[in-house]
């Protein structure tokens, strides 16, 4: 006898279509994310056949959601987020006000009222949470300084969309006279203001100094346990029970409370173990994600109005991002920087659509803006892989074959003229190459200058690379993988190469193409790992160092010494 099991229907048909579409979307060479899009057109209720329950998608994108924002907070660390509050909070917040700006132009050229233009434009300002964290992750990004400025940049979004969903109804009573609410003031909208500042604010404070202590032993308890099936259900946990609670007890959206939770276990030992174990469940439910965006897409709605709809792309793509653009360039970043933050912008996702829909039952926004914000979204997602694909095609022609990062604003600051006027190629020859220099790097670069060892080093950090070359040590601004920054860095003449960097597919991916560039250079790499150990003495690596294991030997040296 079969059941009525839309929770089992809506996961099977979302992930089996999805799989489906997403495998010919690569066999066609585009994002997977458009065949994950396409299979919710396909299974949502504006097309025939089977209809998956929009309802239950949507809860499990949330998941998808939470665990993503969780996972980037295990990679994060307060310091990282602080470092970039100067640029972040007063770019977001800019950004914001620029594209409401542009939507409330658009809305007014359709004949909507003031207020259904502002939700429109307010709904246009935010970008998708999974969607530029899926990219920035992919490009390897996330650690380096334009992914922290740009993750900074989306957190500083979600809190102010967390501000407007609560304020949105106490404005909808002041703006429109057909909801007008008796006794609503200007007090009274303070008021709610100031209560809502206050709850983020205690969330806040009882995550840093309450969850920072807390949260890290109680993880650690259960590894002592040697249970991972008991490590895996506590990170679990941490991740949704953190997400809910923030969201019932302090107003704070799922995102931003699993984020939380994720920073401050960041700083545990444990962090790299618990970001590699909740991978895979980040990975399904994040598709999830995708499968729901396409479900709530009315294809009729580009017959409908062609025209809106263009204006509405426009406004994501173009509007929000040379917006972001002029912003970063003006805070004296590097123009590489800029591209990186406004492709990440260029689009729209979760917030988008619970702003627009809050404003269709507000009777501020008509039904259209709804539907236009929808087509905007699935499109502008649709286009992101082409937009990053057209930032790396405009530094090529800023900067010619060579070096990608040597473009700086005019205004630069000199630590950034320093960047810009190296040279192409180092002059060493017979030297040592380290690629990162975070905690692992440094250490091995300060060993080779205790040795007179000459070196140079390659890392993605803006301000690191500032550093190094005001302490006089010559440094590259980039991804190790690319072959112009191998090239600059003179590998094919090297003597050794240190792979420093802690993601192994990277360190993989630099491995091989040194030694395609050099056959004879000596290559060490770090890991986290046994299947690291063995993936990078595969690719190449003459010795690879695995933390864990140094440890056991220097214990039993020790012993026995």
């Amino acid at each position: 006898m079969l059941h009525d099991t839309p929770l089992i229907a809506t996961i099977v048909g979302g992930l089996s279509l999805a799989f489906v579409l997403g495998v010919i979307a690569q066999k066609l060479r585009i994002s997977p994310l458009v065949g994950y899009l396409l299979a919710g057109v396909v299974v949502g209720p504006f097309t025939p056949g089977f209809v998956a329950d929009i309802a239950l998608a949507q809860e499990l994108a949330e998941l998808g959601v939470i665990l993503l924002m969780f996972g980037v907070g295990l990679h994060f660390s307060l310091k990282d987020l602080l470092s970039v509050r100067a640029i972040a909070i007063p770019g977001a917040v800019a950004q914001i006000a620029v594209a409401t700006l542009l939507g409330l132009g658009l809305g007014r050229m359709l004949g909507w009222s003031v207020p259904g233009g502002l939700v429109f434009g307010l709904s246009l300002s935010v970008a998708s949470t999974v969607v530029l964290l899926r990219a920035v992750q992919e490009r390897r990004l996330i650690e380096t300084e334009r992914g922290r400025i740009a993750v900074g940049w989306l957190i500083v979004e979600d809190l102010a969309m967390v501000l407007a969903l609560v304020l949105l109804p106490a404005l909808g009573g002041l703006l429109s006279s057909a909801n007008a609410t008796p006794g609503l003031t200007p007090l009274a909208l303070l008021t709610a203001l100031g209560i809502t500042l206050g709850k983020v604010v205690a969330f806040i404070a009882l995550m840093l100094i309450v969850g920072r202590r807390l949260i890290p032993r109680l993880l650690e308890y259960v590894a002592l346990s040697g249970s991972r099936e008991l490590f895996r259900l506590a990170l679990l946990t941490i991740a949704l029970g953190v997400a809910f609670g923030a969201a019932k007890l302090f107003d704070v959206s799922f995102a931003l409370g699993a984020f939380f939770g994720g920073l401050v276990l960041s700083e545990s030992e444990l962090s790299h173990d618990a970001a590699e174990d909740s991978l895979p469940l980040r990975d399904a439910f994040a598709v999830h994600f995708f499968v729901s965006v396409g479900m709530l897409f009315n294809p009729m709605t580009l017959l409908r109005d062609p025209l809106p709809v263009v204006g509405t792309l426009l406004i994501i793509v173009l509007g929000k991002s040379v917006a972001a653009f002029l912003i970063v360039v003006a805070f004296r970043h590097l123009v590489t920087t800029a591209l990186t933050v406004s492709a990440s912008l260029a689009q729209i996702g979760e917030f988008s659509f619970i702003l627009a829909g809050l404003g269709v039952d507000l009777q501020l926004l008509p039904e259209q803006g709804r539907d236009l914000v929808l087509a905007g979204a699935i499109l502008s997602i649709l286009m992101y892989p082409l937009v990053f694909a057209g930032i790396g095609w405009i530094e090529l022609r800023l900067t010619g074959p060579g070096d990608r990062t040597r473009i700086v604003p005019a205004a630069a600051p000199r630590s950034d003229s320093a960047i810009a006027e190296r040279p192409s190629t180092t002059a060493l020859k017979d030297h040592s190459v380290l690629v990162g220099y975070g905690r692992v790097g440094s250490v091995v670069g300060t060993a080779l200058m205790a040795r007179g060892e000459p070196f140079v080093v390659i890392e993605d950090s803006d301000s690191i690379v500032v550093r190094l070359r005001e302490n006089g040590i010559e440094a590259f601004m980039g991804n190790g993988v690319k072959a112009d920054i191998l090239a600059a860095a003179n590998v094919a003449e090297a003597r050794r190469l240190f792979v420093a960097v802690p993601n192994p597919f990277e360190a993989g991916q630099i491995v091989e193409r040194a030694r395609v560039l050099n056959p004879n250079l000596k290559i060490v790499a770090r890991a986290h790992s046994e299947s690291d150990v063995e993936h990078l003495t595969r690719v190449g690596a003459d010795a690879v160092i695995m933390g864990e294991r140094e440890i056991a030997r220097g214990m039993i040296e020790q012993s026995f010494s």
